[in-house]
């Protein structure tokens, strides 16, 4: 009887996750899209010329794909929000569902920002 309970919430915790996944991937497309204009204005209006440094459309394909192997480690990663329920078992599951995924998310919606502002910091 226990087992078929542990599976039930295995299922409810699988499933709570999941529907969770497509905010999450949104959440990374639209940051990675407007950490990418951010990064092009540093490069453009902050950064001195600098013959080494140029926006090209390989460069943008590069970046995006580069970007989308980034985006698969990050889904990786989200797979820790459903493990941590398993390993914490806390009392009130909506209440760390909810707090773990919205760390998680902002965390790894800043992320991409990371770069125009380490280029901000270096060049200031």
């Amino acid at each position: 009887m226990e087992n078929t309970t542990w599976n039930n919430g295995k299922d409810e915790r699988k499933k709570w996750w999941s529907e969770k996944r497509l905010k999450y991937n949104l959440g990374l497309i639209i940051s990675g899209f407007l950490a990418f204009i951010a990064y092009s204005l540093v490069v453009q209006y902050v950064i001195p010329v600098a013959p080494d440094v140029e926006i090209t459309l390989f460069t943008i394909i590069f970046q995006g794909i580069g970007y989308l192997i980034m985006m698969g480690i990050a889904n990786i990663f989200y797979n820790i929000g459903a493990f941590s329920e398993e390993i914490i078992k806390p009392k009130n599951v909506d209440q760390f569902r909810n707090r773990i995924f919205n760390i998680g998310f902002w965390i790894s919606c800043f992320l991409p920002f990371s770069i125009p502002i380490i280029l901000l910091v270096y060049y200031f």
